[in-house]
């Protein structure tokens, strides 16, 4: 709970450096019980998010990815007004924590990607560790990032594909440091790839 405090601190003062004071009043979002923006139309509360979780959340709200093609590297935040934000990669997830200042989460999941389950299950974060900067490919992100169930599936794919082992705070100040650059790389392959269906049209 702690850090999820500070987590909410630090992007707060690092709204308020940027943009002005952000208050509550202030932020927009639907009217009358200010449900964030990215929440339209409104979901309801979800107070078992994990049950059929892809039947329910199909999608990513930020990319619209499809979250089973991408189970291997999807999260899930369940904020503390029970909503649910379902997204394909840490990315998306950082892009969702950043969004939603005002709201903390109760829990975050991310896919166990050392498990040859299909889909992959979802850990939570907190006692996950991330593989950060690995040969492994990344979702949204130049920068691989993937999370593990235990210490030891860590360290066996590290064996195999490099990168640093961290907790997710790490993995999640790594997904804030890449964020400009990996934004400008999705948008660069997204226009490419418009221009190549532009081409055969």
């Amino acid at each position: 709970m702690r850090r999820r405090q500070l987590l909410k601190g630090a992007m707060t003062m690092g709204l308020v450096g940027a943009f002005g004071k952000v208050g509550a009043v202030d932020r927009p979002g639907c009217e009358g019980d200010r449900t964030p923006l990215q929440f339209m139309p409104r979901t309801a509360p979800d107070p078992e998010p994990l049950v059929d979780e892809l039947e329910k959340y199909p999608r990513c709200p930020y990319c619209g990815m499809d979250r089973m093609q991408w189970h291997h590297s999807r999260h899930l935040v369940h904020y503390d007004d029970g909503r649910v934000d379902p997204t394909c990669s840490l990315h998306c997830t950082a892009i969702s924590l950043s969004l939603n200042i005002d709201l903390g989460p109760k829990a975050i999941y991310a896919a166990d990607f050392g498990s040859d389950e299909t889909p992959r299950p979802l850990v939570d974060v907190d006692t996950a560790v991330y593989l950060i900067g690995s040969a492994l490919p990344g979702t949204m992100t130049a920068r691989s990032k993937m999370a593990f169930a235990s210490a030891a599936a860590a360290e066996s794919a590290q064996a195999d594909h490099g990168g640093a082992p961290g907790d997710f705070d790490a993995a999640l100040t790594a997904a804030y440091v890449d964020m400009a650059r990996d934004t400008a790389m999705i948008r660069r392959r997204r226009a490419e790839r418009r221009m190549r269906q532009q081409q055969k049209e």
